[in-house]
């Protein structure tokens, strides 16, 4: 016999996992200089580097919800959000600090331009909520709730909409504003 099945298993078990951490290591898009090339909506973009292009889920926030449909408003100000957004980054060169994955695929991450952290300044503007769904480990999220509070309480952007506003989250289950008696505003 020219070669043992299990010597042949056992290289296969332990170069596999070498592999696909190459890969992922190769993939990383943590650093500066990555070129703002789209922006999806108010809390998704991509970005292109050295290591190829990326598509970005800014961290810690929840923008209002675009339509997935042509011709059917979206989510109140969730145009405005993603204009504002491209007003700050679109073909800006940015830092982007990753903080791990989503289930989709995306990149988790803080984009910051020139110092400011831009997930951060879209609360500060009203423009998103702070997320809600299963935090990130080890991701503080503390000076986003201050930036969120600050933007509430000068009714900034979605926060002008009183009881009407519906956070994203309950956008996206098709959930009605309070005013309309079937969910309650988040805290």
């Amino acid at each position: 016999m020219l070669f043992d099945k299990t010597k042949t298993a056992n290289l296969r078990t332990i170069l596999f996992p070498i592999l696909v951490v190459v890969l992922v290591l190769s993939q990383t898009v943590d650093g500066a200089g990555h070129q703002v090339t789209r922006v999806h909506d108010g809390d998704t973009l991509k970005v292109r580097g050295d290591s190829g292009e990326f598509t970005i889920r800014l961290v810690g926030i929840d923008a209002p919800e675009k339509s997935k449909k042509k011709r059917e408003p979206g989510q109140p100000f969730s145009q405005k959000a993603t204009e504002y957004l491209a007003g700050l980054v679109l073909n800006q060169s940015v830092d982007v600090k990753e903080c791990g994955v989503d289930r989709y695929g995306r990149i988790l991450g803080i984009v910051v331009l020139e110092g400011t952290d831009i997930n951060q300044k879209m609360l500060k503007m009203g423009f998103a909520e702070v997320y809600r769904g299963k935090p990130v480990k080890g991701f503080d999220l503390a000076p986003y709730f201050d930036a969120e509070r600050e933007a509430r309480e000068a009714k900034k952007g979605i926060w002008g909409q009183g009881i009407e506003y519906v956070s994203p989250r309950d956008w996206r289950k098709g959930l009605s504003p309070v005013g309309w008696g079937r969910t309650k505003a988040t805290p």
